[in-house]
């Protein structure tokens, strides 16, 4: 069948991102054809060039629009509009699709989807990422009331006229359900993480990173992701201090970009035990994920934020490094049912660094609980497996 797909943002394992859809269209492609209608917004950030930018058999069709975390409210509403635009123009010209997948965020990169699809009379399939616009009004983003509400009411008009929905957490799923939706027309697709790519981080890379980073010796607390508004940043730097009365040892790597860059420059001028570690690719992650005697995945909180399925949870326990999270919702559940990480509570910088100093003064119970995580990351988390279960959704959407 023909698939069309909506993404405002691809990328691939040459990129400092999840990449998760690059799997999923792979798996696609060698079936199906698969237009995607996205931008080039990550072709000129990346780092290596030893992957393809589109996986074989994939036809692209992209605008360029320029995106960054540092945007404000203004410039990003006009690249979401710019993409809409181009998106609705694009999907109208190409060949007559069975089934479009539109993919937020943003919201309106799946209104787009929803557009063409109704246009051309074939079903669409939406896949939530994270709760737009619950998100973007809890940080404030959209402070207007009547904005809100035909934000809202856009949402729940795309979920109403979606053959199927694909929320990417189990809080995403029951966040959509009590909207009234039911549950036969939702299916949970976790974010997932690549363990081809998980399986190149040897020991022999670990340890080559570790002599050439100077860590040997060194405990080391990993976060590798965006330095967003949303990730409580200056409260890890926070506990880093605190920790580091106790553990001089201990060094911090925060791995990223994003809108806390300044701080995290200043922390790591002041302090010898934080590193700033540049954006890596994909590919390369994963062994810092190993090198890491324990990772950090901490949100604001925000209630809305308690139903997000961040790429570093998966990432760490995929090479069996346990996980702390502050998420009071399904990944606190999910560390604690099978002991494989630990949760404190969010923006509270004397917890994190209280729970920290307790499991890294036991590497035996570290080494335990990344080993339960590292097997149920293998049973639960490999894309190619979700890949299938998004494939078999659209399979049914096109009827």
């Amino acid at each position: 069948m023909h698939i069309a797909v909506f993404s405002q943002y691809h990328t691939n394992p040459d990129c400092p991102a999840t990449s998760r859809h690059y799997s999923l269209l792979a798996h696609m492609a060698r079936r199906h054809r698969v237009t995607l209608i996205t931008t080039n917004t990550w072709e000129r950030q990346r780092l290596t060039h030893e992957y393809p930018w589109l996986p074989a058999g994939v036809e692209m069709l992209a605008a360029d629009i320029p995106y960054h975390n540092r945007m404000g409210v203004a410039a990003r509403g006009w690249a979401f509009s710019k993409y809409v635009a181009y998106a609705v123009r694009q999907g109208l010209r190409i060949a007559r699709p069975d089934v479009v997948w539109g993919i937020s965020t943003p919201l309106t990169a799946a209104w787009a989807a929803a557009q063409v699809a109704r246009l051309r009379r074939v079903p669409w399939v939406f896949e939530v990422q994270d709760l737009w616009p619950s998100f973007p009004i809890a940080m404030g983003a959209v402070p207007n009331p009547l904005a809100q509400r035909s934000l809202y009411a856009l949402e729940h008009g795309l979920y109403r006229s979606a053959r199927h929905i694909l929320p990417l957490s189990p809080d995403m799923t029951a966040y959509v359900r009590q909207l009234g939706i039911a549950g036969e027309k939702l299916t949970t697709v976790l974010n997932g993480t690549d363990f081809d790519l998980a399986a190149q981080a040897t020991e022999q890379q670990v340890e080559a990173l570790r002599t050439g980073q100077g860590l040997r010796g060194r405990r080391v607390v990993l976060y590798a992701g965006t330095f967003g508004r949303a990730n409580s940043i200056p409260m890890l730097v926070a506990a880093a201090v605190r920790l580091a009365e106790q553990y001089p040892d201990v060094v911090w790597c925060f791995m990223g970009h994003g809108f806390y860059d300044e701080l995290l420059q200043q922390a790591a001028a002041a302090h010898p035990f934080i590193r700033l570690i540049e954006p890596q690719p994909r590919h390369r992650v994963f062994a810092w994920f190993r090198l890491a005697d324990v990772s950090v995945a901490p949100f604001m909180g925000l209630p809305v934020l308690d139903a997000n399925s961040p790429a570093k949870f998966y990432d760490s326990l995929a090479v069996g490094t346990p996980v702390i999270v502050t998420n009071q919702g399904w990944t606190k559940t999910w560390v604690e049912q099978h002991r494989c990480g630990w949760y404190v509570p969010a923006d509270d910088a004397d917890a994190l660094a209280r729970k920290l100093g307790e499991v890294l003064a036991e590497p035996a119970i570290l080494r335990e609980a990344g080993a339960r995580g590292q097997q149920v990351a293998a049973a639960e988390f490999d894309r190619r497996q979700i890949a299938a279960v998004v494939e078999r959704v659209l399979e049914q959407a096109a009827g």
